[in-house]
C-alpha cells in the first residue's frame, strides 16, 4: 500500500503547479484523499480534501479559488491543480487517504495512508 506524491518544483509567485498523488496496493477511489502541506515551524495542515462519497471536495480557506483538487478513477490518481501561487504556499505537500468522518477530514491522524511529500518553493 503506497501513495508517491510528485510534480512540486520552484515557481515564481503568480505561477502554477500540478502535483500528483499516485496510488498502488490501494483502491484511492474507495477512500477520502487530502492534500496536507507543512511549512518548516508550522503544523501539518490540510488544504483540499476529496470525500470518497458523492464526490465533494472542500478547500481550506488560504487556497479557496486558487486550488483545485481532482482524481482519475482509471488512473488511481489524484492530483492537486495549483494556480495563483504565493510565497506562502511554500511547504512540502503531502497526499494522504483515509475514511474520516466529516467532521473529522481535516485531521491528519485520521489518514492512514501517506505519501513522502514533494516541497514546493513560490518566489516572490
Amino acid at each position: 500500500v503506497q501513495l508517491q506524491a510528485s510534480g512540486g518544483g520552484l515557481v515564481q509567485a503568480g505561477g502554477s503547479l500540478r502535483l500528483s498523488c499516485a496510488a498502488s496496493g490501494l483502491d484511492l477511489q474507495r477512500y477520502t484523499a487530502a492534500w496536507f502541506r507543512q511549512s518548516p515551524g508550522k503544523e501539518r495542515e490540510a488544504v483540499a480534501i476529496s470525500r470518497n462519497t458523492g464526490g465533494r471536495t472542500y478547500y481550506s480557506d488560504s487556497v479557496k479559488g486558487r486550488f483545485t483538487v481532482s482524481r482519475d478513477s482509471t488512473k488511481r490518481t489524484a492530483y492537486l491543480q495549483m494556480n495563483r501561487l504565493e510565497a506562502d504556499d511554500t511547504a512540502t505537500y503531502y497526499c494522504a487517504a483515509g475514511v474520516p468522518i466529516l467532521s473529522a477530514q481535516w485531521d491528519a491522524q485520521n489518514y492512514r495512508v501517506w505519501g513522502q511529500g514533494t516541497l514546493v518553493t513560490v518566489s516572490s
